[in-house]
């Protein structure tokens, strides 16, 4: 089953939010003291604790005592302090998780929820400060050969004991600071199927590119629409700063993006660069996007590898995870596609500053679906802030606003993941994620695209409840309670459609109907989805009947 990732969540109370290893010279302690003051927690270095213990430097308890006595004191303080340090960051020395009783001990904390972070820098550029440094004893006087022969030796042991890694190459300070406070705000929701993945979700994420894509891969394809050029900038800019070749290739917006011919065109531009089999694709923008960016990875040399950087709620939400990837066709929306996993999802929340408002508020369609089939608590965020979230705007939102937001994103998410965890490709379980989407799916076609698939939805999920209603499954409550909600949120809950006959037709090739029969998902309640296979056509009707504004 999905579940919540423990970097985030039932964290051991009194624990650090951190534990900071590497080479000596990669900058733990200048980092981590910035990190943690940006932050608003409070710092340590083991080094500098180990030194008032003893009442002398590291190089005189080397001296007097020899680094079998001082591993035995700096083992006994730092296990000390991952038990007793709540909250704040820790730094350790460069040869510290080299002694197994703190190896251990990092095990044991990351198990708790802990964060190991391995600052991964640039070995010339690591030694040659390190090496300048009168309090290292194991490198005094050495070479740079040495220096080599610790770091060959200690890098895979900090990369077992860690569960963050961060590479500081090319970039100061002061920026690897702000990613380290980055990284440790972030959520993350584990989704479990025979490919696993990570769905990051917060302030920053996208920096995670290059751990995700890791070293193998030599070229990488950005997908990308125009409206998201400042974020493709910024994206472009990581990958090319982490040794990447990048290959630019713009599709076009929304739903326009999302044809056979856009993915012929991406098919050639790849065959033109050589892509390979050990080659990557990174999708970034919203839902479209990032079907589009997915189905291409699907289909390249039968599959690549491939991130999806979703920008707009609704992708953050819904299109971004679940390894669904397709284009449309003239006949309906996603009717070829394929169900292909990313290797990870980068949900980067400084993106949402810069959507229109009616693109956050469509999201919100998604988000409610998720409250109506899995998590009354999504419900009630909902109710309690719809005034805020109808009129959210991230450039001047309160941090308690961002803080509602993050959290409605995190559990939407997180209703997803425990879904396609089960069932990858719509056995079952996953159909329940479809409530309001037979008749979404119909309405988005009718208009030719031009209403957005979460105001599709929101109409779709009044039809669902009117239905449900009619056949005896709910009462009028709750059909009223969709209603009120939803246009609490600034979501349609009406429309004025056209032919009944060619919306019927429309939902027969929806991909939960069964032959001839019509399948569609309802509830028996708040968070109680069921099928209703083939109910009566004059139900139907009439439940299509009462979505019109004039029903």
């Amino acid at each position: 089953m999905a579940r919540r990732s423990a970097d985030t969540h039932e964290k051991k109370p009194g624990i650090p939010r951190a534990v900071i290893i590497g080479m000596p010279g990669a900058g733990k302690t200048r980092i981590g003291k910035e990190a943690a003051s940006l932050i608003g927690v409070p710092f340590k270095d083991s080094d500098r604790l180990i030194e008032h213990d003893a009442g002398r430097s590291i190089s005189e308890i080397f001296e007097a005592e020899g680094e079998d006595s001082f591993r035995r004191r700096e083992s006994r303080i730092i296990c000390g302090l991952l038990d007793d340090f709540a909250g704040g960051i820790l730094s350790l020395g460069g040869g510290a998780p080299m002694t197994a009783a703190v190896y251990e001990a990092l095990r044991e904390y990351r198990g708790q929820g802990g964060k190991v972070v391995y600052l991964d820098v640039d070995p010339d550029e690591a030694k040659s400060r390190s090496l300048h440094v009168k309090n290292r004893p194991l490198l005094r006087g050495q070479t740079h050969d040495r220096w080599m022969e610790l770091y060959q030796e200690r890098c895979p042991v900090y990369q077992s004991a860690s569960n963050v890694d961060l590479k500081a190459r090319g970039t100061t300070p002061e920026v690897m600071a702000q990613r380290l406070a980055d990284a440790l705000t972030e959520r993350v929701v584990h989704v479990s199927n025979l490919d696993p993945y990570d769905v990051r979700i917060g302030a920053g994420v996208t920096n995670r590119l290059q751990v995700l894509l890791g070293d193998e891969v030599m070229r990488v394809a950005l997908i990308h629409t125009t409206p998201v050029q400042r974020h493709s900038d910024r994206a472009r800019a990581l990958l090319r700063q982490a040794g990447y070749r990048v290959v630019d290739v713009l599709i076009p917006d929304a739903e326009a993006g999302k044809t056979i011919a856009v993915a012929q065109g991406v098919w050639d531009r790849l065959s033109e660069e050589g892509f390979t089999r050990s080659d990557a694709v990174v999708g970034l923008g919203g839902g479209a996007a990032t079907d589009l960016a997915g189905f291409i990875a699907a289909t390249w040399m039968r599959g690549i590898r491939y991130v999806n950087c979703p920008t707009s709620l609704l992708a953050m939400v819904d299109a971004s995870t679940g390894g669904k990837t397709g284009i449309n066709l003239s006949q309906g929306k996603n009717l070829v596609g394929s169900f292909f996993t990313p290797v990870g999802v980068l949900a980067d929340l400084r993106t949402l500053s810069t959507l229109p408002n009616e693109i956050f508020v469509e999201g919100l369609g998604e988000v409610a679906k998720s409250g109506f089939i899995m998590d009354p608590e999504i419900l009630r965020l909902l109710e309690d802030e719809a005034e805020s979230l109808r009129s959210f705007d991230g450039t001047e939102s309160e941090q308690w606003l961002e803080d509602v937001v993050e959290d409605l994103i995190e559990r939407t998410v997180q209703v997803k993941a425990n879904h396609v965890s089960v069932d990858l490709k719509d056995l079952g379980l996953r159909e329940f994620l479809n409530y309001g989407h037979t008749l979404g799916h119909a309405i988005e076609k009718i208009e030719h695209f031009t209403w957005r698939h979460g105001q599709a939805v929101s109409v779709g999920m009044v039809f669902a409840a009117e239905l449900a209603s009619i056949t005896g499954h709910i009462d009028r409550e709750l059909v009223d309670y969709h209603r009120s909600l939803l246009s609490s949120l600034g979501l349609r809950t009406t429309w004025d459609g056209r032919d009944f006959d060619q919306v019927l037709a429309l939902m027969h090739k929806d991909k939960k109907a069964r032959g001839n029969k019509l399948r569609f998902i309802i509830l028996d309640g708040i968070g109680k989805p069921t099928h209703l296979d083939d109910p009566p056509l004059d139900a139907v009707r009439e439940a299509f009947r009462r979505i019109g504004s004039k029903g």
